[in-house]
């Protein structure tokens, strides 16, 4: 009972089924055949390797991507507070006792996305939106009247909230090629 169990092979050379030489091309055969899988499972485990990898490349760039808009969004966000501050700290009152007339002749027109928009404003405040010391904003849906160095503030942070700024500089020089410079502008003209 203590003998020894044989090998399918051994057993075969015993019985004289094979010859030896047969029974060693076909364990050099099963030796290929054991060392080309494990060559193939090395090549097909650093093929899967290298997709885990370029999945997480990708991701980490889906990622950094997200990441920078969340931060150019929140950025946006802090620059529409700053303004909104800006305006509602600043505002000048319209007081509406003061303006004579609510009708268009008397309404400050300036345009606002190619639309004309009016605001009524007393003939003083008109005055100084007109020379430059005065500037109109947009804060939503509705226009402010702000000092210039406040305009200012808010033209840093967003360009698009100032709608009127009439430069007092600019007003002051005439080109030397205008035809109609010789003529007086009358002072009574209310645009």
């Amino acid at each position: 009972m203590s003998q020894k169990k044989l090998s399918l092979q051994e057993q075969l050379l015993k019985s004289g089924l094979v010859t030896t030489a047969q029974a060693r091309t076909a364990k050099s055969e099963k030796h290929k055949q054991v060392q080309q899988q494990r060559h193939n499972n090395v090549q097909v485990a650093d093929e899967a390797k290298r997709m885990v990898q370029q999945a997480l490349a990708e991701k980490a760039e889906r990622d950094k991507e997200l990441n920078r808009l969340k931060l150019e969004q929140e950025e946006r966000k802090q620059i529409a507070a700053q303004v909104r501050q800006l305006i509602e700290s600043h505002r000048i009152a319209i007081d509406e006792g003061a303006i004579e007339e609510f009708d268009d002749s008397h309404a400050y027109h300036f345009t606002d996305q190619n639309k004309v928009k009016k605001l009524f404003v007393p003939k003083a405040m008109r005055d100084q939106i007109s020379s430059g010391k005065l500037a109109i904003v947009r804060l939503r849906r509705r226009y402010e009247v702000v000092p210039v160095d406040i305009a200012g503030k808010i033209r840093e942070r967003d360009p698009a909230s100032v709608i009127v700024w009439n430069d007092a500089s600019a007003q002051a020089v005439q080109p030397s090629d205008d035809p109609y410079a010789q003529y007086q502008i009358p002072d009574d003209l209310m645009w």
